[in-house]
Order: C-alpha cells, then structure tokens, then sequence
C-alpha cells in the first residue's frame, strides 16, 4: 500500500510539473514569436547596432535560436541600410531547403535586384509574411519585426563553424563600415553629420553610387567575369 501510495505521489508531481513547465515554453515561444520594433539599444560597432546574443554570417545575414533545431533569419543593420528602401523583397517558400552561403532572398529597388546568401542551412518552416507586405520592416527593425524566415536546422553545430566568432563580430564589422566608407568617402560625412548612425538609404544620397555593385560586394553575390 505505501508503495502505491508513494507512485501516486511521484506521479501527481510529475503531472503538475510538466503543466508548469509546458507553461513555461509555451510563454517564451510566444515572446519570441511577437517581436515588436524597437529602438535600438547597446552594441554598437563603428554606428551600426550589431546585437551580441546574435550569430552573424559573413554575407549580413543573421540567426539567432529560437528553440532547439530551429533559428530565426535576417539581415543585419548594415544589410539594410545598404539595401535602403526597398520595393520588394521576395522570400523562400516554407518547405525550401537552405545552403548556408548561397543565394536565398532577393531585394528589389529602382528596377534593379540584387540577392542575399542563406546564414543557415536547413528547411524553411516559416516565412515573416509581413516583410513581404511592408519591406520597411527590414530597415526599421531588422533583429525584430524586420526578420525574414525560421528555419529547421539539423546539424546546428555544423551551420555556427560557419559564422563569424563571436571574438570577431566587432572587427568584422568595423572593416566592413571602412571598405565601404573607402568605396563612398561622402558616407563619412554622413555618418558625422547623424551622430554616427547609419541613414534610413545609405546610398541613396551619394550621386553615382552604384547600389547593385555595392550591395552585391558586401552580401558576397557578386557575378562572375562574364564569358
């Protein structure tokens, strides 16, 4: 009898502990889920808010967990500055399988396109149907409202060797700020004259800025010599 007893004691905590903390995981999936746009607050680098709970990709795209096996996707703040204001932007399709480093979104401004390269590699499980709607999301709040898909990624080790250390994310992208300030010396200036935060369009003030060639050379999907 007392054995009985004691297992339905073990069991009633059991019950009552998965209930609490099924509670739990439901509440924070849905905080992850509703992002709000929000001023940017702290980790700064050269005027650009680069987030560090944050893993970055060499090409400006971001990824961050949202729970085991599944990421968050977007474009860093440098991305969209250079992107600017963008007209449309056409996003994967729930079911489409990522390649870390090859093309998967493209930006469109001004008849002109220009693509982006996947930080992750693994199946698209949702897509930010908003930013389909309204591309300013992208621009005004990239680490929240302005996210792009989630992603199902098997080998979560594999896919984060592939991304700049964490020791790194500052110099990466203070080198990025120079070369494009080398490219278009008058951003500096701009960059001053705003307290040192990016513009809305970073080019778009710059006459005879190329913005396809420049956003092509920073997302790292510039085209081959032609044949």
């Amino acid at each position: 009898m007392t054995v009985i007893l004691v297992l339905a004691t073990f069991l009633v905590f059991v019950v009552v502990d998965w209930a609490i903390n099924r509670g739990k995981v439901h509440h924070t999936v849905a905080a992850e889920q509703a992002v709000p746009a929000v001023a940017p607050q702290g980790d700064f680098v050269a005027g650009f808010h680069t987030p560090s709970h944050i893993s970055y990709h060499p090409g400006h795209g971001w990824m961050a967990r949202e729970r085991k096996t599944v990421v968050r996707v977007g474009a860093d703040e440098f991305a969209a500055a250079l992107a600017g204001k963008l007209e449309r932007v056409e996003l994967p399709k729930r079911g489409q399988w990522l390649r870390q480093g090859q093309k998967f979104l493209t930006l469109f401004r001004n008849g002109e396109s220009v693509e982006m390269v996947s930080p992750v590699e693994g199946e698209v499980i949702d897509v930010n149907a908003e930013v389909a709607e309204n591309p300013s999301l992208l621009r005004q709040d990239p680490y929240g409202a302005g996210w792009l898909v989630s992603v199902n990624v098997p080998d979560e080790e594999s896919v984060t060797r592939n991304l700049i250390p964490k020791s790194l994310v500052a110099e990466w992208m203070r080198d990025a700020v120079e070369r494009l300030y080398a490219r278009q010396p008058r951003l500096a200036g701009a960059f001053a004259a705003d307290g040192g935060r990016p513009t809305d369009d970073l080019l778009a003030e710059i006459p005879g800025a190329n913005w396809k060639q420049t956003a092509q050379e920073f997302f790292l999907t510039e085209s081959g010599p032609a044949k």
